[in-house]
């Protein structure tokens, strides 16, 4: 699956996130064409020189130079105006790698300045997954404070008081979002989930997201694999991917987190590690390899696991089998391509294969599929207006389908797509496309009992 060019990523025994100077060559390949302003979502929202890509590679070759502070503010809020979507190395010409600069540049400002404190205070609890574990829970359990249900069950959003506070950064009143579930996914699941005469045995790297927030499609991804004849391990000791601190500059903490979730999946003793979300994936097909292409016990093992990661659809459609479903599932639906998934994972048939193999089941293409929906992680909270104009295109995007649900495989693209959909009257169920399938077999199932 993934491969690195050493060449690119290490020297003198260090990657381009310990040091900025192993960048300059992708630097080199920019020609300043400005091809990538048609696709940049950010220049799209912000239609300012400054958003595009080309600019902040010229911010970088003045870094470099000595001509400008990498902590200057100016510069550092370039910086982060990104949402990491790698939309602009799908059109670029030369093929630079701006991730690999975008995130040496974080690294560097966060090697020079250190973290701001609450970015440390949250980032610290990632490395100790019992105290962030317990974080969570209680945040289940005390967020009916905060935020209120609404009718049909499926979202919250902000009580008066809270949102009066949070406004600037989207938690209004009017806020939608899936609520922390007070039982995650991998304390509803046994460890292990035996299958007679199982035709493979596979590891599932939930991720937060699937854990904490949507659960529910979680479930629905083991019982799919089930039902594929496929046994599944959850260990329960698995971390954070790591994807949302990389993206702070915060390079310590992921080596950190992905040595524990290389150690804890070596036990497993699985040939494959499945992912239901684009930017875990990615982390074990991509992320992992760079940052630990300079540790002679980790990076083989990064590398060993890379070339056995798969999204579900990719692993239920091209590795195995995808067993028939049967039990029609009556809706319209359209797909959006996350980010991580299309570019990073090249996942982008195999969910339609899926979704297209299901009886009953309309699929309908929107205009722009992979165009970013605008979460980026936290920058939906640091970038607001910016995210909610990307998202509003998106939305409306969605609408023009008249589909009556928006598939994803990506929870944190499910979680922006609620909030926009709502807010432009949108009324688009936001389901991950295995729940769809899953809810297939389910009927199928019902059906053999009932005798129909």
């Amino acid at each position: 699956m993934a491969t690195t060019d050493k060449a690119q990523v290490v020297r003198a025994g260090k990657t381009y996130h310990d040091d900025l100077e192993i960048v300059r060559e992708e630097l080199d390949k920019c020609m300043k064409c400005g091809n990538c302003m048609s696709v940049c979502p950010v220049y799209g929202a912000d239609k300012v020189e400054t958003a595009v890509t080309r600019s902040k590679i010229a911010v970088a070759e003045a870094v470099l130079a000595g001509d400008l502070e990498l902590d200057d503010p100016q510069v550092s809020a370039m910086l982060f105006n990104c949402l990491v979507c790698k939309s602009c190395m799908t059109n670029c010409p030369t093929k630079v790698n701006f991730d690999r600069i975008i995130l040496a540049l974080r690294a560097a400002l966060v090697r020079k300045n250190g973290l701001p404190w609450l970015k440390k205070a949250i980032f610290s609890t990632l490395k100790h997954p019992k105290l962030f574990d317990a974080g969570l829970r209680i945040g289940a359990a005390m967020q009916g404070l905060a935020f209120k249900t609404d009718k049909g069950g499926k979202a919250i959003s902000p009580r008066s008081p809270f949102a009066r506070v949070g406004g600037s950064i989207g938690f209004d009143e009017e806020r939608q979002m899936p609520g922390l579930n007070v039982t995650p996914l991998r304390e509803r699941v046994a460890e292990v989930v035996k299958v007679p005469g199982a035709a493979l045995k596979v590891a599932f790297f939930t991720g937060d997201s699937l854990n904490y927030f949507y659960p529910d499609a979680g479930q629905d991804l083991i019982d799919v694999l089930v039902a594929n004849n496929i046994e599944v391990h959850i260990p329960k000791g698995q971390n954070c991917c790591g994807v949302p601190v990389l993206v702070h500059g915060d390079v310590e903490t992921v080596r950190t987190l992905a040595r524990n979730n290389i150690d804890v999946f070596d036990k497993t003793g699985c040939e494959y590690l499945i992912t239901g979300c684009g930017s875990c994936g990615g982390a074990w097909q991509h992320d992992y390899v760079e940052i630990l292409a300079a540790d002679p016990v980790y990076g083989p093992k990064a590398e060993y696991w890379a070339q056995r990661t798969y999204d579900v659809s990719t692993f239920l459609t091209r590795i195995v089998k995808l067993r028939e479903p049967k039990g029609r599932v009556e809706r319209v639906v359209t797909y959006h391509d996350s980010c991580h998934l299309k570019k990073s994972m090249k996942v982008f048939a195999e969910p339609r294969e899926i979704l297209k193999s299901i009886p009953g089941l309309t699929f309908i293409e929107m205009s722009a599929p992979d165009a970013c929906c605008g979460s980026g992680g936290s920058f939906v909270l640091s970038h607001y207006e910016t995210s909610s104009a990307i998202g509003r295109k998106k939305a409306d995007d969605i609408n023009r389908t008249q589909a009556d649900a928006v598939s994803v495989g990506c929870p944190a693209c499910m979680m922006q797509l609620l909030d926009n959909v709502h807010r432009a009257g949108g009324r688009q169920d936001v389901t991950h496309f295995i729940s769809l399938l899953a809810e297939s077999y389910r009927k199928e199932k019902e059906g053999e009992a009932s005798g129909s």
